[in-house]
């Protein structure tokens, strides 16, 4: 089999202000890098909103269209953008993570790659925030559980800031299990041990300012590996995020382009022995153009020779 890769120049089209860090040179930069991998190259649809309403009430998408503006840029909150073209971005966005999904359960890959923007997983319930409108990860877990049918769906979050929308979205979902790791304190300032889901099915893994790729390996091998073992889920969602590296202008950890390559291949070992290898990997953060480049471009590489 082999490993898709799913975007949308739609994805191009949602803009921030001059010197925003979620820039359009981001996707630009990863899909540039990607470019000399062999990869399954698909097309991202647009969702549907019955896809987002999985995940968000009528009344959010509703303010997300009430907010778009005709020409120039409206803040919606904090640091959170919307442009003309913000919205096709982001049903794109959404529509790559679910055609992953069906792709990867219907046997067409080994895996799937969702290169996209602007990322998801700051947006909760109805709040868009940190650079989110739509929690792309949880809306692949929930796709997978409510029209796949699986039981039981994995999220691994590896961004360098706590997926609190994706920990929000699924709190009461006793089907999936969401793993976070993030430095702690960082914004958003959640992400505490003690946040364990409604049923006991969420696991934050806080990361001290400063530490390094080798303290990441002994929480995962301690915590991480053994708590996606022992919950066996039939599909592996992973929240791609590469602002731990040490390059990252926006937080204080000190990854190195081969953690992320280690952890990849760590959980791809995990879901081949789980669930016949079958993953779905989204695009977060990551800051440092350069950094951010080669450290996703080391994660896809890692899913591709998994997909061998």
């Amino acid at each position: 089999m082999t490993t898709a890769l799913i975007t949308h120049a739609d994805c191009l089209s949602h803009v921030a202000p001059e010197g925003h860090p979620e820039s359009v040179a981001r996707l630009e930069h990863v899909l540039h890098a990607l470019e000399p991998l062999d990869l399954m190259r698909v097309t991202a649809p647009m969702a549907a909103d019955d896809d987002i309403l999985r995940i968000h009430p009528a009344s959010y998408l509703a303010n997300l269209r009430a907010a778009l503006p005709s020409q120039g840029l409206a803040n919606i909150d904090g640091d959170t953008f919307l442009s003309p073209g913000s919205l096709d971005a982001a049903f794109r966005a959404a529509g790559a993570v679910v055609r992953g999904v069906d792709m990867v359960l219907a046997g067409e890959v080994q895996n799937a790659f969702a290169a996209i923007r602007p990322p998801g997983h700051h947006a909760e319930t109805d709040t868009s925030m940190g650079f989110c409108l739509f929690g792309n990860a949880a809306l692949a877990a929930k796709h997978a559980l409510d029209h796949h049918g699986l039981k039981r769906v994995a999220v691994v979050d590896f961004d360098v800031h706590h997926g609190n929308g994706t920990q929000d979205l699924l709190w009461d979902e006793r089907r999936a299990l969401v793993i976070t790791s993030q430095q702690m304190p960082l914004w958003p300032g959640s992400g505490r041990a003690d946040e364990d889901g409604a049923y006991g099915n969420v696991l934050n893994i806080p990361l001290p300012p400063d530490s390094d790729g080798s303290e990441m390996r002994a929480l995962y091998q301690a915590q991480v590996f053994p708590r996606l073992r022992d919950f066996k889920p039939e599909l592996l969602v992973i929240s791609a995020g590469f602002d731990a590296h040490r390059d990252d202008p926006l937080a204080n950890l000190n990854w190195s382009t081969q953690d992320f390559a280690w952890l990849t291949a760590e959980l791809c070992e995990i879901a081949q022995d789980l669930c016949d290898g079958r993953i779905v990997s989204t695009l977060e953060g990551g800051y440092d153009l350069n950094a951010l480049s080669t450290a996703c471009a080391a994660h896809v590489t890692e899913m591709i020779k998994a997909s061998a």
